[in-house]
């Protein structure tokens, strides 16, 4: 039998497996309409399929050289997923176990969240999102906004995300080199780094105590704790949980959630962080293309409440972070100081193929914050356009490329564990201090609540 002809039987239905979806199972009658509407549809999908068929028979039997079947099949899946949005992806058995270590936040690499800038379209800029604190890109001096031109010496140009990925991890203890251009300035360099285990932790305070844990209350004496929250994994809502029973203890008056540079992550910790904060009420809801709209509500107990609270965020707070700060804000639970956010507003599932030894990654529904508006910033969006998390009015403090700089090198200060504490800094960060602005005007208004 033919590879044309094999391609073409089970594009049309005519080879089938015994795992049929129930549609094929129980086909209900259908009106005379609709199963002419449907024949219709089938001849064009039929005829599609064909195309491809005859696509695959041409390449295969008359290409100058002989071709790898597999890789053929592959490139028209990465196709097909290039067509949709940047978010969607083919993940080959080669990368399935990097793409896992990554949502474990356990893996060998150098520490960095990048992405494309602007998302579709060209030219396109591989932009370094954060550097995890403590890891080789951190320790190396890579910044927030720095620009990757090539990874082991291969240009980005050409790469889809997961290429990128893939040339950043591999074996701890193996070299991977960068060339990038640091942010808001001309300098090209090239760093190389020795690749390490990258256990991630995701919860942050502001400055270390003695014995190395952090230290999540910013302010003693007015009692004004501080939680910073650098990515949305398995073990995030855990590690958040752990820092408000500290401040508790401890008598907090106030929170700040630090967003700022944080990607996201996965959807249900983002709910569950949110939901720490909310008593009730919609905390988000998603709707695709084949699933009717499913709210998640927000559940009384367990709920810090009876304390103001401040989300900061910037341009690259993205996706989950727009959960947690756009649902804290429509229910009045705290303002949102700092910058407007990324605008991500698509949901993306994991979808295995080839039994488990191949996936996709499908964007399958939209998100929409409390208020309904979906945040998501399309490719079309201009700036006037209603997208992403806007500041409350009056909060919104824009930080300049030399900002970011300034900030970056002081956040690495504070973030160093050292006996003698961070070095003393004349760099203010304007956006932290809106937002201690506005908690010393509420702090005494309410007394604060036991969950």
């Amino acid at each position: 039998m033919s590879w044309r002809k094999l391609v073409w039987m089970l594009c049309c239905g005519i080879i089938l497996t015994t795992a049929l979806p129930t549609w094929a199972q129980e086909a209900p009658p259908e009106k005379p309409e609709e199963g002419a509407a449907a024949s219709a549809t089938d001849e064009q999908y039929f005829e599609l399929m064909r195309i491809l068929a005859d696509a695959f028979e041409q390449v295969d039997k008359n290409y100058v050289k002989e071709v790898d079947r597999r890789k053929l099949v592959e490139a028209a899946i990465k196709g097909m997923m290039r067509e949709l949005d940047p978010f969607s992806n083919y993940i080959s058995p080669d990368d399935l176990t990097g793409f896992r270590d990554e949502v474990e936040k356990e893996f060998g690499g150098i520490g960095i969240t990048v992405g494309f800038v602007p998302p579709t379209g060209a030219p396109r800029k591989l932009v370094v999102t954060a550097p995890l604190p403590g890891t080789p890109a951190f320790k190396a001096g890579i910044r927030p906004g720095d620009v990757i031109l090539e990874i082991n010496g291969k240009s980005i140009e050409t790469m889809e995300m997961p290429d990128a990925v893939k040339e950043m991890r591999g074996p701890p203890g193996a070299e991977v080199s960068v060339t990038l251009q640091h942010a808001g300035t001309n300098e090209v360099v090239k760093v190389t780094m020795q690749r390490a285990i990258i256990e991630v932790p995701t919860v942050f305070g502001d400055t270390h105590n003695p014995d190395a844990t952090w230290n999540f209350m910013l302010d003693a004496e007015k009692k004004i704790g501080y939680i910073r929250l650098s990515g949305f994994s398995r073990h995030s809502s855990r590690e958040v949980l752990e820092a408000l029973q500290d401040l508790k203890s401890k008598e907090m008056k106030g929170l700040i959630l630090d967003l700022r540079y944080n990607p996201g992550g996965l959807l249900n910790i983002a709910i569950e962080i949110a939901d720490m904060f909310i008593e009730e009420g919609k905390i988000v809801s998603t709707k695709g293309r084949n699933t009717e709209e499913r709210p998640a509500m927000a559940r009384k107990e367990g709920t810090f409440s009876g304390f103001p609270m401040v989300v900061l965020v910037n341009r690259f707070s993205a996706s989950a972070s727009e959960i947690v700060s756009a649902a804290l804000q429509d229910h009045n639970r705290a303002i949102v100081v700092g910058e407007r956010t990324y605008g991500k507003g698509s949901v993306q599932n994991v979808i295995d193929m080839e039994n488990g030894k191949s996936a996709i990654k499908l964007t399958t529904a939209s998100y929409h914050r409390p208020n309904g508006k979906n945040i998501h910033r399309f490719p079309n969006s201009k700036e006037e356009d209603d997208w992403g998390v806007l500041p409350n009015d009056g909060y919104a403090v824009r930080f300049t490329n030399e900002d970011l700089i300034r900030y970056d090198s002081y956040r690495r200060e504070r973030d160093e564990v050292k006996p003698e504490g961070p070095k003393p800094s004349d760099f203010v960060d304007k956006q932290l201090e809106k937002a201690l602005e506005y908690l010393n005007s509420q702090i005494g208004a309410a007394a604060p609540k036991t969950p």
